[in-house]
């Protein structure tokens, strides 16, 4: 893959071969970020599960505590009163079977995270093919499944991100953004680690982190030492 000016000027704010302390490395990663805009800083952990096993899947949610920088639209999927809670918590989109045709005819696409009550999830189903590729299906894992539609809303705005393994068993999440100072950064993702290790499959035998990169959106990765995780 070729690369442009800024990506090698970028190498050049590093020693690739070098693990850097968790807080360096923050600090290192904003250093590659040259693009004009804000770009996203993003985590790589690379994991010694097998996905392939039910019993070493890890999938949950986390809410960092500095948010990640990025305006999240929420669509949510429920009723009556149920609704109302969505809206008055902040939600982008509220609706039942109309949202589900949109999706369906239209095939529109204008929100980030979807939310749904349990009693909405035969209907949402139907979406199962074209949610489900995009990562957007809601899930109880994800604390996207939830009669408690309100709190839901108010901490994905607040900056609450899903994780889940790849096909590579390897985690991909955005921590904040460039402009984040290096505080921020370090926290969110000193978080995010956290959480990782409390959920760590009790069946994975030997290494369970196996390597941390930060990487901006248009720079290259930032090794990170794990032996502190």
């Amino acid at each position: 893959m070729k690369h442009g000016k800024k990506y090698a000027e970028a190498l050049k704010a590093f020693d690739r071969t070098m693990l850097y302390d968790a807080q360096e490395a923050c600090a290192v990663v904003k250093k590659t970020a040259l693009a004009k805009f804000d770009e996203t800083i993003e985590v790589h952990v690379r994991t010694g599960c097998d996905g392939r096993h039910a019993d070493q899947q890890v999938r949950g949610a986390v809410v960092l505590p500095n948010g990640t920088g990025k305006s999240v639209r929420v669509l949510v999927f429920a009723k009556s009163a149920k609704a109302d809670e969505a809206r008055e918590a902040g939600a982008d989109y509220v609706g039942d079977m109309d949202l589900v045709e949109k999706i369906q005819k239209e095939n529109w696409f204008e929100f980030d995270v979807v939310v749904a009550t349990p009693d909405m999830m035969g209907v949402v189903g139907r979406l199962g093919r074209i949610l489900g590729p995009k990562g957007l299906m809601p899930n109880p894992k994800a604390g996207t499944v939830t009669m408690n539609v309100g709190q839901a809303v108010k901490e994905i705005k607040a900056g609450k991100i899903e994780y889940r393994l790849d096909k590579s068993n390897i985690i991909h999440v955005p921590i904040g953004k460039a402009s984040f100072d290096d505080v921020k950064l370090y926290e969110n993702l000193k978080t995010l680690m956290e959480q990782l290790l409390r959920v760590r499959p009790s069946t994975v035998k030997g290494q369970y982190i196996k390597s941390v990169t930060l990487a901006a959106t248009m720079g290259p990765g930032v090794r990170v030492n794990t032996l502190k995780f």
